[in-house]
């Protein structure tokens, strides 16, 4: 289409024709057969002229005797226009000598999908960048936020607040509320459950009676120590770490949390093997990733690959894990995201030997799985 033009429509038709025919036949069927009846000013030459009708994409497939396709039209009219045209292609009984039928599939509002983008962008920004709040009520950006390291979720027959890392995770870190939770997720922290209020549930104490360690993560006021003195009498504490005096967890920054964090979360790093590949042994590797990289980056989508570095599949990073509970002979899992606890538990299940990404959230490696950031093999 003219640059002058903007593509507000893309009107996609199929086709079969009992012949064999060319891309051209079919071009040609299409202007030559609706010229003159929807009148002059509505000709497809006409529109294209005026910059209201792009270029027309045909694809054909042919059998021994048939052939069959689609077509699209990128238009900039209005829909009652589109529709017009759609009907008068419709009208087509011929291409050629050979009789044929076309079929509307479908009017796309370009615009839709537009927005579509927006959102998706607006995913890659959060990931990139951390955010100080998040207006929960507006749906675009609770979309935003599902779309980053970990989700929110529920625990126990009181549904309490947490993020879904503490199913998987060998530790779990309990704080006051969901606000709390909420603001850990931005941090990188997917293992949080609230408490919600001075009385503890009996639920938390079966649950971090599975957990390795057990962190408590309180506001900074008077009310965080009882809610601490409440909390050992019912749950063995392995750790403690409040927040500024007078500041609660829900108004801390995601650098203040990591600061109070990290050193906690490096211990139990530490208290797992984890190895690594060496400095000689990188380079195939970011051969790999570099490969991959221009087609993944900004996609927020994950690639599978085989010990031949053969793609398996390429889908959603959402889709991901469910889509490696499926899959087999998988070496590699390169991910346009943040590799976390889930991701990680997910890939161990199907003998993945190697994540790369652009982040690795705050977790244990048990798995003995290899795990690299563009950034460390020099990629991005």
């Amino acid at each position: 289409m003219p640059q002058a033009g903007i593509v507000k429509y893309h009107v996609k038709l199929s086709f079969d024709v009992d012949g064999l025919v060319e891309r051209a036949d079919i071009i040609g069927a299409i202007f030559g057969q609706t010229e003159g009846l929807l009148g002059p000013e509505m000709n497809l030459n006409e529109l294209q002229r005026v910059s209201k009708v792009g270029r027309i994409e045909v694809n054909t497939a042919s059998t021994s005797n048939t052939t069959k396709g689609d077509t699209l039209l990128p238009m900039s009219t209005d829909i009652d226009t589109c529709a017009l045209i759609a009907a008068a292609i419709e009208s087509i009984d011929k291409v050629g000598p050979f009789d044929c039928h076309f079929k509307l599939e479908g009017i796309d509002d370009v615009r839709a999908s537009k927005k579509e983008d927006i959102v998706k962008r607006a995913k890659q920004i959060k990931q990139q960048w951390s955010t100080k709040s998040v207006s929960e009520g507006d749906t675009m950006l609770k979309d935003v936020h599902e779309g980053a390291t970990g989700k929110l979720t529920t625990y126990g027959k009181e549904k309490l607040p947490c993020s879904n890392g503490i199913f998987d995770s060998p530790w779990i870190i309990l704080v006051e509320g969901r606000a709390d939770v909420i603001n850990l997720l931005r941090a990188g922290y997917d293992n949080a459950l609230a408490i919600e209020g001075a009385r503890i549930d009996e639920s938390i104490k079966e649950i971090c009676d599975k957990k390795d360690k057990v962190v408590a993560f309180l506001d900074g006021d008077r009310a965080g120590g009882f809610i601490l003195k409440e909390l050992k009498s019912l749950v063995h504490i392995d750790v403690v770490h409040q927040a500024y005096e007078g500041v609660e967890v829900e108004e801390l920054t995601p650098q203040q949390i990591d600061d109070i964090l990290k050193h906690t979360a490096e211990d139990m790093r530490s208290e797992t093997t984890k190895p690594t590949l060496h400095d000689a042994d990188d380079k195939p590797l970011a051969d790999l990733a570099n490969k991959v990289y221009p087609d993944l980056n900004e996609t927020l989508e994950a690639i599978a690959l085989d010990a031949d570095q053969n793609e398996i599949f390429k889908v959603p990073i959402s889709e991901v894990v469910d889509k490696l509970s499926s899959q087999s002979g998988i070496k590699y899992l390169v991910l346009d995201g943040i590799i976390t606890q889930r991701l990680l538990e997910g890939a161990k299940q199907a003998g993945i030997d190697c994540l790369v990404g652009h982040r690795v959230a705050k977790l244990v490696n048990p798995n003995g799985i290899t795990l690299k950031t563009f950034t460390e093999l020099g990629i991005a």
